[in-house]
């Protein structure tokens, strides 16, 4: 048993698994990723002492609402436990050291990585944001502002943009809420059209941490509260935190002839 559970450690980290056929993963040693409190993981993620700029912070494109309530905010970090998240252009820059469990790499000569919603360099243009997390509560307030670039209807942002919005607040919160690392689900329901260069505060809740998952709740809002943009419910994130056995993951080919041009994907029962 124990040498079939070594054999199969090797094939996934190598995704050389048969397609369609469950396989039982090894247990993750936490100390391969972080397996630390929620301050130790806030603090390794918001670098005191860094080069690395932070696109989080207020310029001439932000709106008066948007610049009224980050001050708000920023009051709030000095009483009530809440703290403003740094975001730079890239992942790698936040949570460095990081490995990710089975196996899961990509070697590349790219020196420029960005994350999605810091790909548009020009302010105002895109995504226009800032997060605030309250370690206690597990919450997190978004304030986002969507630039032209990201327009769907005439003078609306694209719901795509909210969405992607959604799913970034998600993971910086199940991030240091409880390790969560990848999405597993997200469903929203669209109620209003966003107008280009406005507010929308994203309220998030983590509901609750078990089975390896985040659940984790949003509405996106004017500032005013009188006009819902959309709710999200449903979103999980998979939790490093905690042991992952069993675990099961299925490998789908989409028609590849060869099982090892396939990556694993989550199982949707598990």
């Amino acid at each position: 048993m124990i040498r079939r559970c070594f054999q199969v450690a090797v094939r996934l980290g190598r995704h050389r698994v048969l397609p369609g056929v469950p396989q039982v993963l090894p247990r993750l040693n936490p100390t391969s990723a972080f397996g630390s409190s929620t301050d130790a993981l806030v603090s390794r993620f918001c670098l005191k002492k860094t080069d690395l700029k932070d696109y989080a912070l207020p310029n001439a494109s932000w709106c008066p609402d948007m610049l009224t309530l980050y001050q708000e905010f920023l009051e709030k970090t000095k009483t009530d436990g809440w703290i403003k998240l740094p975001s730079f252009k890239s992942n790698r820059d936040h949570i460095q050291g990081l490995t990710l469990p089975f196996g899961l790499a990509v070697a590349s000569d790219i020196s420029d990585w960005r994350i999605f919603t810091r790909c548009i360099q020009v302010e105002g243009q895109g995504y226009e944001y800032v997060i605030f997390f309250h370690p206690s509560k597990k919450k997190s307030i978004c304030l986002f502002q969507p630039g032209p670039y990201l327009e769907g209807a005439p003078g609306f942002a694209h719901g795509g943009s909210l969405a992607a919005m959604m799913d970034e607040t998600f993971s910086k919160t199940a991030y240091l809420a409880g390790e969560g690392l990848f999405t597993v689900s997200l469903n929203i329901r669209f109620k209003n059209l966003i107008p280009v260069g406005s507010l929308a505060v994203l309220k998030v809740d983590v509901e609750k941490i078990e089975d390896q998952k985040v659940y984790m709740s949003c509405i996106a809002q004017s500032r005013d509260q009188q006009t819902v943009y959309a709710k999200c419910s449903g979103k999980e994130v998979l939790s490093l935190s905690t042991r992952l056995c069993p675990a099961t993951i299925t490998l789908r080919t989409n028609g590849r002839k060869n099982a090892e041009d396939a990556l694993p994907s989550w199982d949707p029962a598990f």
